[in-house]
């Protein structure tokens, strides 16, 4: 079944002639650009935004996957788009529509008259309006025509030797930040150093939520009780990045926490 899930993605790509995979180095998109390798050969670009609220190791990570899988590949940098200053509930609307714009600008410079993301069955599910702004500028998803969801994602790219596989979801560092809160370069700094500090000490699946002076950190089920016995420590690490007060989310690690309507309302 796998197989067969995997077999007509490259159908899908083969069909497209040529494609610019828009590639941030997580799961989703390295398996879509390594399907689009099997299919294409080098008739594949990889291209990653850089943005000031894009992880630097994501960017460090997408290199190096890319020169793993042998794609031609180039960095797009871009600042802050218009609109999201204020982190809005729509941010991600506007986010992606001047990213993926960009690229597409990019890409059809380099004679890639198509780019394609990542995106995959799941995603339809969750808050993204920024799938609308891939709608409006016509950026194909394969792996949602293809109804693979995650799990799937995840069982291909174990099947297909990617080191990728289990790799925990990641999301711009904007989204550790409340709607309505006006961004900075400090605040998206010390969200970044908390979360890689975390990250060395081995929480694989860890958020650091910022709310004003306050770090709400989310971590894995299984690590919850850990954390509380490090509390001093990384109380302490955590002060001296400038948070004044350091919090356990007793909900643990999970996507979307900072959404518009959060999802223990089921909506109301």
């Amino acid at each position: 079944m796998e197989n067969d899930d995997y077999d007509r993605l490259l159908e899908r790509l083969r069909a497209m002639g040529s494609v610019a995979v828009a590639f941030s180095g997580g799961a989703d998109s390295t398996l879509l650009l390594a399907a689009a390798r099997d299919a294409l050969g080098d008739r594949v670009l990889a291209l990653t935004a850089v943005t000031p609220y894009m992880e630097r190791q994501e960017v460090a990570d997408a290199l190096t996957l890319s020169a793993r899988l042998g794609a031609r590949h180039e960095l797009v940098e871009l600042p802050m788009p218009q609109g999201i200053e204020d982190n809005p509930p729509d941010r991600c609307y506007h986010c992606k529509r001047a990213l993926y714009g960009t690229l597409l600008e990019r890409a059809q410079a380099l004679g890639f008259p198509r780019v394609i993301d990542g995106s995959n069955l799941d995603d339809l599910g969750d808050y993204r309006p920024g799938l609308r702004a891939l709608r409006e500028l016509q950026i194909e998803s394969p792996l949602i025509d293809g109804k693979i969801t995650k799990a799937q994602v995840r069982r291909l790219s174990e099947a297909r030797g990617l080191p990728t596989w289990n790799k925990p979801t990641n999301a711009c560092l904007l989204t550790r930040l409340p709607t309505g809160t006006r961004i900075s370069m400090e605040a998206l700094q010390r969200i970044e150093e908390a979360e890689r500090f975390l990250h060395a000490k081995g929480y694989e699946w860890v958020r650091v939520r910022m709310h004003a002076d306050i770090a709400r950190i989310e971590v894995a089920s299984g690590q919850r009780a850990r954390l509380l016995a490090e509390a001093e420590e990384v109380t302490r690490v955590l002060g001296e990045l400038g948070f004044r007060y350091v919090a356990l989310d007793l909900l643990g690690y999970r996507l979307g926490s900072m959404n518009p309507v959060p999802e223990w309302t089921n909506g109301a």
